[in-house]
């Protein structure tokens, strides 16, 4: 199998699991990284034996012969590059949050679809292990039909100190963990039919909220409770970047607990095992999950670009994800539920 060329725009925080991720992929190769500040980019290169550095993407675009490109830079800047990408007829990857508004997610998708090439948003968190095994427990009706569930994702790890750049973000912790938890919500239970949100903000020196509750209606009437937060305060299970849940079904329950506990619960008594994450060495064990689940996640987006299968995330996919999250600050904002 000939390897796939691509290139990597950005070289930030999450370039380097993304790199290590791809790595672990066959059939992928990066020959080329673009970063704004070009020296960056060399560091990274280097680490990863990547031979092209490019201080600008177009001139990497039209000296490289390329199969893809993934795209791992800041928000606001995934509408320009996208475009740019599409306008040379190659399949683009953005990382997730898709953008920094709908009206610009929907630009992309709209963009990508004129320019007739695939587009597809790296949403690693549905590929964690337990959450497999879950949408399998609830396609098998282990549980029965769902009426509640409930999504948590609060720690108290300083994630300020470690990525400085998210204080200055006016939406913060719906659009950054938000994204992933209502995703998530998503693959299990189906599209969304009503949100209902509240925000606010435990630090006094961030632009964006840092703690949210949103509430979600499925179309099969399932409702969803998603709790956000990096509030820095003392909890007894630091679970970054673990989320916890708890689903409960007509014939009985599935719990994800701390430490990748997945437990499901009948007449027949209490199945228990635990899940953790594939080791690998280049991951992080405070990203643990999140990092190791980038390989199956990227592992389905390369097969859909090379024409076998069909990818989950694709942009018009994540865009039923960007309207949860944009309707859930819409309602946090006005103090209303918000009908989709």
């Amino acid at each position: 199998m000939t390897p796939l060329r691509f290139a990597v725009f950005g070289a930030g925080f999450w370039t380097r699991p993304q790199l290590a991720a791809w790595a672990e992929v066959p059939g992928a190769r990066c020959v080329a990284i673009y970063n704004r500040t070009r020296e960056k980019a060399e560091r990274m290169a280097r680490a990863f034996d990547i031979p092209a550095v490019y201080g600008d993407p177009l001139e990497l675009l039209r000296r490289e012969k390329l199969d893809f490109v993934d795209i791992i830079t800041a928000p606001e800047s995934h509408e320009e590059q996208v475009l740019l990408v599409a306008s040379h007829g190659l399949p683009v990857i953005c990382q997730k949050p898709m953008s920094t508004s709908l009206a610009s997610a929907e630009r992309m998708v709209e963009g990508c679809a004129r320019a007739k090439v695939p587009f597809f948003v790296h949403e690693n968190w549905r590929w964690q292990q337990p959450f497999r095994e879950i949408k399998r427990e609830l396609e098998a009706g282990t549980i029965g039909k769902p009426f509640r569930a409930r999504l948590v994702m609060i720690s108290g790890f300083p994630v300020f100190q470690n990525q400085p750049a998210l204080k200055e973000m006016e939406r913060f912790v719906i659009a950054d963990m938000g994204s992933h938890q209502l995703d998530v919500a998503r693959y299990l239970f189906g599209e969304a039919e009503s949100v209902f949100a509240h925000a606010g903000r435990v630090h006094p020196d961030i632009r964006g909220e840092d703690v949210a509750t949103i509430m979600v209606r499925m179309r099969d009437r399932t409702t969803v409770v998603v709790d956000l937060g990096y509030p820095e305060n003392f909890i007894e299970h630091e679970n970054l970047p673990e989320t916890w849940a708890f689903i409960e079904g007509a014939k009985g329950s599935i719990e994800l607990a701390p430490d990748y506990w997945l437990r499901v619960t009948t007449e027949s008594g209490t199945r228990s095992r635990r899940i953790p994450p594939p080791h690998r060495p280049w991951i992080d064990p405070y990203y643990e999950p999140s990092e190791a689940s980038g390989v199956p996640c990227n592992a389905n987006l390369l097969s859909a670009i090379r024409g076998e299968g069909q990818a989950e995330t694709t942009g018009a996919d994540n865009l039923q994800t960007v309207r949860l999250v944009f309707a859930a600050y819409r309602s946090a904002e006005t103090g209303q539920a918000v009908l989709l």
